[in-house]
């Protein structure tokens, strides 16, 4: 008699579909037969200038130990963004990118018995990992495409363990100031955590901008997580990172997993958060095309969601995935957001000035042929 091995699985993961990244280059050029060279990807919102000289000569020199096991407590690393940030190395903990610890933080903090409680539209993380606990996710409707923080602060119950805020918002760019997060964190009680997700807070610079680690002192409920994957420019080596306070960071390194970064990862983070550079042309690359991209799309006359991160949701109507597929015919991938609740949206990464201007030609041609196929 064969057995059912799905049926072996626990009930919340027995439901859950894996999560589905951007397609990669290799396999768009296998599928149609195109030049890998000719093909670009604004897909996964990742950094268009190619990794830091800094990181990469770090992480050249970290080859010759790849027989060792990596510093399990990534001192160096953990030094580092102490002194950046101004907060103890005892409030660190260190992922496997950023979608790790958040991972973590559901298994410490929540089970069968809680509820999470996240907005529409938000990163796909938040759902998967809330529904593999068994836990019961609270999904509160967006606000003009983001965040309703005064709708999520009133959807918290005695039942509620933790809120996930991602800020700005993945898929759809949108953003809270410090002021609307300080006083929403104010709304939550203090038994119940708050995950502010930050991977893409490098691209904001101006006062008013968020900055949750700034917040830790007040609010010894809130989780601050950010990456190294976007702005700095290290999504191959995967090293996220979570500020909290102490007692929260001893809990979560409890359960993260011995050696969870690799010594690459470590080596090239340590070493980028010296290459203010980088972070600085990164910054002034994703403002020039998110204003190159959203020029375009007025003069098409599509709707965008102004953006704060490093890419822009923009509608193309109820034929998106006919424009998706007639994006990848011309070796253009952007990123369908129909499993986010947006069938109408693709998600498009911020490129450089010519794969911005490649895709703008693209779409335009794609859009005709979506339309004459309907």
């Amino acid at each position: 008699m064969a057995i059912d091995y799905q049926s072996l699985a626990v009930k919340g993961v027995q439901a859950l579909s894996p999560y589905q990244p951007g397609k990669p280059i290799s396999e768009l050029a296998r599928q149609l037969g195109l030049d890998p060279a000719a093909i670009i990807k604004l897909a996964s919102n990742e950094n268009p200038l190619g990794p830091s000289k800094m990181a990469i000569a770090a992480a050249e020199t970290a080859l010759t130990e790849l027989c060792l096991y990596p510093d399990g407590n990534g001192f160096e690393l953990k030094q580092k963004l102490s002194q950046r940030f101004g907060v103890g190395a005892d409030q660190i903990t260190l992922g496997n990118g950023s979608n790790d610890v958040l991972e973590v933080i559901a298994r410490c903090f929540a089970d069968a018995s809680s509820e999470v409680v996240f907005s529409q539209y938000a990163f796909a993380v938040y759902p998967i990992v809330t529904q593999a606990i068994g836990a019961t996710a609270v999904t509160v409707p967006a606000k003009d495409w983001g965040h309703d923080l005064d709708a999520m602060a009133a959807a918290v119950t005695e039942r509620t363990r933790l809120v996930f805020v991602a800020n700005p918002n993945n898929p759809t760019g949108t953003v809270h100031d410090s002021g609307a997060i300080e006083a929403f964190l104010d709304k939550i009680p203090q038994n119940v955590l708050v995950v502010l997700d930050e991977a893409y807070c490098e691209y904001m610079t101006g006062e008013k901008d968020p900055d949750g680690v700034a917040l830790l002192s007040r609010f010894p409920n809130l989780i601050v997580c950010r990456t190294f994957s976007k702005a700095w420019g290290l999504a191959a080596l995967r090293v996220g990172y979570s500020i909290s306070s102490p007692t929260i960071a001893d809990i979560l390194n409890r359960v993260r997993q011995p050696f969870n970064v690799n010594s690459l990862a470590l080596a090239a983070a340590t070493a980028v958060l010296d290459d203010e550079d980088y972070l600085q042309r990164s910054r002034e690359a994703n403002t020039a095309g998110l204003k190159q991209l959203q020029k375009a799309f007025d003069e098409m006359g599509l709707r965008y969601i102004p953006s704060s991160g490093n890419f822009v949701a923009v509608e193309v109507g109820p034929h998106a995935m006919g424009v998706y597929q007639a994006l990848l015919a011309q070796g253009v991938i952007v990123r369908p957001v129909a499993g986010y609740g947006m069938p109408n949206h693709l998600r498009v990464s911020i490129g450089l000035p010519a794969e911005n201007e490649q895709f703008i030609d693209a779409l335009a041609k794609a859009l005709v042929a979506a339309g004459q196929g309907a």
